[in-house]
């Protein structure tokens, strides 16, 4: 990616009252970043959907500088940026419509694991809560190394679930309501560290300098549950950020898991509802959350006798090394990672299930036989 590449579509994410939604509009119009900023005023405001004031603030070059001091701050601090057309784009997050344009990663994790679940609850998490959170998290690692936690590194059950997982030597992902120059709340920067020391990430759609404000919490809250396979509430009051990303996973239809609690208890009454109303499953141990999603231990992958290896054709050599690799995969899975129309891979599929080269497990998952 080229600095003149990379500035531009900073600078995409910048514009004023466009969103991602629209920003996506504008690239599929113009066929690219850079030719966004090169149209006029003139010809912005007759473009479908641009009014004139979007169309303003399009011509208005002024965020090309701030970009500009982006891109460098990105380059000289080893950080990652993802695009939404880069090949490297989290697919989870690509089947979401308003997923960021632009996102930036600190760290080293995997953002396409093949087990990633977020977990999400109150600020003001009990004792119980909090010992809820590290049970369940020490239950997924048992057998399941590869499974990374995510969650927003504010107080309460999400610092406490960022703790579980480093305990239990899994990665885990913090999503910032601000840029990576900051850390909020600063008490939490040794977790932090810890996090980026150990195989894990912080991520934003915010550029550097970027602080905390209240409505970038519940813009971050996106990420959180795109991000993911589902996404589990500890603990929640009738209102909250946890609910919003609860909403949000619903919307993207991703699996939701609630920790009932006792009728009255007001950090409990959050989670009841969702149950309550069918907006999440009922879960009380980590052995609920793998039965729903299906996640088996990870087992050791020993490599195919060459031989039966050779009765396989190139596109099914690819899905079976796919399924090695990733683990247990949907077909909508494996359409987006090699790119194979649907129709055709079902019969593919298919036909390595007569071979012996896979298993089709409930959920239609599939995996290396």
């Amino acid at each position: 990616m080229s600095d003149i590449s990379l500035k531009h579509k900073i600078a995409l994410g910048l514009i004023p009252h466009v969103g991602d939604i629209n920003a996506r509009k504008l690239v599929s119009y113009f066929g690219c970043v850079e030719a966004i900023f090169q149209e006029s005023y003139r010809n912005l405001i007759k473009i479908p959907g641009i009014g004139s004031a979007t169309a303003k603030y399009i011509s208005d070059k002024s965020y090309l500088d701030i970009a500009d001091r982006e891109a460098e701050y990105i380059s000289m601090n080893n950080i990652r940026s993802f695009f939404y057309l880069d090949n490297d784009y989290p697919f989870r997050l690509k089947q979401c419509d308003d997923s960021p344009v632009i996102f930036f990663l600190k760290g080293s994790c995997d953002l396409n694991p093949s087990k990633i679940i977020s977990v999400v609850g109150t600020r003001n998490a009990t004792s119980r809560g909090r010992e809820i959170c590290e049970n369940i998290i020490t239950g997924l690692a048992a057998g399941n190394p590869e499974i990374i936690i995510v969650s927003g590194l504010a107080y309460g059950i999400d610092i406490s679930s960022h703790k579980a997982a480093l305990a239990n030597n899994l990665p885990t992902i913090g999503v910032l309501a601000h840029g990576l120059k900051t850390i909020y709340p600063a008490l939490h920067s040794t977790t932090a560290n810890e996090i980026l020391n150990n195989g894990g990430g912080l991520i934003t759609d915010f550029i550097s300098n970027a602080l905390p404000e209240r409505n970038n919490f519940i813009k971050r809250n996106r990420i959180i549950a795109g991000l993911s396979d589902a996404t589990l509430v500890i603990e929640s009051g009738k209102k909250g950020g946890a609910l919003i990303t609860a909403d949000i996973a619903n919307s993207y239809n991703r699996d939701v898991f609630a920790v009932p609690g006792r009728v009255g208890d007001q950090f409990s009454s959050g989670c009841n509802n969702l149950i309550k109303s069918n907006k999440a499953a009922l879960v009380e141990c980590s052995d609920d959350i793998k039965y729903l999603l299906n996640w088996r231990p990870e087992k050791s992958k020993t490599p195919i006798q060459r031989s039966l290896f050779c009765n396989l054709d190139e596109t099914e050599k690819l899905i079976y090394e796919l399924l090695i690799k990733r683990g247990d995969l949907t077909i909508d899975s494996i359409c987006r990672l090699l790119e194979i129309p649907v129709h055709k891979l079902s019969s593919i599929l298919l036909q390595m299930e007569f071979k012996g080269f896979l298993k089709c497990d409930p959920g239609n998952l599939y995996r290396a036989g």
